[in-house]
C-alpha cells in the first residue's frame, strides 16, 4: 500500500515556551510544493485566517467522499457536471470526556448534465455507497453524517 506524507514546521516566536503564551501558527507542506499555513482553531486562540486541524479533517473527509462518489457515478454512467460540498467539523467531547472532533457533517449538491435526473433515493444509496468505500470515512468509523440537500 501507499505511504503518503506531509511535511510540518512550527518554531517558537516567543521567548520561552510558556503555557497560553505562545502561538501555534505553523506550515503544512505537501508533496514538497504547496505549503498551507494552519494554526489551531479560533476558540483555542488560533488565527481564523488560518487552517486549523478540525477544517483539514473535514477537508479530507469532503474530498475523499467526492472522489469516491464520482468514481462510483462513472461506473454508473451518471453524467455528473458538478459536485459542491459544505463539510462542518463539530468539536465537543467523546465519551471519555476528551475534546474531539465528534462528529462531520457532509452536505453534498450534485448536479447533473441536462436531460439527466436520478430520483433523490437512487442519489442517497449513491452517496451512502461513496461513504462506505471512502478511506477517510472507513478511517473516522461513524462519526460521519451525510445530508443530502
Amino acid at each position: 500500500m501507499s505511504d503518503l506524507s506531509i511535511q510540518l514546521h512550527w518554531h517558537r516566536t516567543e521567548p520561552e515556551l510558556q503555557p497560553g503564551k505562545y502561538s501555534n501558527a505553523h506550515t503544512v507542506q505537501f508533496n514538497g510544493s504547496f505549503e498551507l499555513l494552519a494554526d489551531s482553531a479560533p476558540d483555542w486562540g488560533g488565527d481564523a485566517n488560518n487552517t486549523n486541524p478540525e477544517q483539514a479533517l473535514a477537508s479530507a473527509l469532503s474530498s475523499c467522499h467526492m472522489m469516491t462518489f464520482l468514481a462510483l457515478a462513472a461506473k454508473a454512467k451518471w453524467p455528473v457536471a458538478s459536485y459542491y460540498d459544505h463539510a462542518v467539523a463539530h468539536l465537543g467531547k467523546n465519551p471519555q470526556g476528551q475534546m474531539s472532533v465528534t462528529r462531520v457533517d457532509l452536505h453534498p449538491v450534485v448536479r447533473f448534465d441536462t436531460g439527466f435526473s436520478v430520483d433523490a433515493a437512487e442519489l442517497e444509496k449513491m452517496q451512502h455507497r461513496a461513504h462506505r468505500y471512502c478511506f477517510i470515512a472507513n478511517t473516522l468509523a461513524e462519526s460521519v453524517e451525510i445530508n443530502i440537500l
